[in-house]
């Protein structure tokens, strides 16, 4: 007798596993897309500005059309390479297959989207994931890839002037749209603007993470007040910047990250 989830009734585990129907179900796919986020140098003279990588399909479904990294999650060893262990390694897998990774970075998971009809092929479940990390370096087309590139949020609607000149594949604008919104929430509440700058920074720097990726003007030396009274947010290294600031002034001082992963207070986007 098959029990509801395709299994057999009664018995130990070994029999019900022995006895299971994978194939009792309609199949469901399950992949992984990645919002990678780090801060370029802008086109056209323009300061340095959040972009997203975006690949172009060089296949059906959708062909053409630019979407986010992603990619079936594998569940056994294939020619194209071994099993996933987890879904975060499928996340790092597909990524790495377009652009190096080093380090640091930071990867967490966004959000699930499996609406039907997402993917015309099947039943597909997306597990998204936000990749934040600074100076990603320049992208790589893989398989079924025609193109690769960091693309500036503003040319996607997400930016000081910005307007959509892409509409991406599949659901992805939405995908990307939650992501972006989910690093400016990080941004007020938590330590990981560091996460766009190297090892060391100036203060200077570290508005121009809040500035790009909030869309927004923040008042300089109210800013520098606010992070230097936040616990724990940045350290002096006790060092100057080679070079001094805009002007040619004084040499700014240089800050590492200060450990803390929460901002109390927080730096909300509506009181700056």
């Amino acid at each position: 007798m098959a029990t509801e989830d395709g299994g057999a009734a009664g018995g130990d585990e070994g029999s019900f596993l022995a006895g299971y129907d994978p194939h009792a179900f309609a199949p469901v796919a399950v992949t992984v897309d990645v919002a990678a986020l780090t801060i370029r140098p802008g086109t056209a003279g323009r300061g340095r500005e959040p972009h997203v990588l975006l690949v172009r399909r060089g296949e059906h479904p959708q062909r053409g059309r630019w979407a986010l990294p992603g990619g079936f999650v594998r569940a056994e060893d294939t020619p194209q390479g071994p099993a996933d262990d987890d879904l975060p390694d499928a996340a790092l897998r597909v990524l790495s297959e377009k652009t190096l990774l080093p380090g640091p970075l930071h990867l967490e998971q966004l959000a699930t989207y499996g609406a039907r009809g997402r993917d015309p092929r099947m039943r597909v479940v997306s597990v998204a994931y936000l990749l934040m990390a600074p100076d990603l370096p320049e992208p790589h087309r893989g398989r079924g890839i025609e193109e690769a590139a960091w693309v500036p949020l503003r040319e996607l609607g997400h930016g000081i002037g910005g307007r959509s000149r892409h509409a991406l594949a599949f659901d992805h604008d939405r995908v990307l749209a939650d992501a972006v919104e989910r690093a400016r929430s990080k941004l007020e509440y938590t330590s990981l603007a560091t996460a766009f700058l190297p090892p060391v920074f100036t203060i200077t720097e570290l508005r121009g993470v809040y500035e790009s990726v909030w869309g927004r003007e923040l008042h300089a030396a109210n800013f520098h007040r606010k992070i230097l009274a936040t616990p724990g947010f940045v350290e002096d290294t006790g060092e100057l910047a080679e070079r001094g600031g805009t002007g040619g002034g004084r040499r700014p001082r240089l800050y590492r990250a200060g450990g803390a992963a929460t901002l109390h207070p927080p730096l909300l986007r509506s009181t700056q």
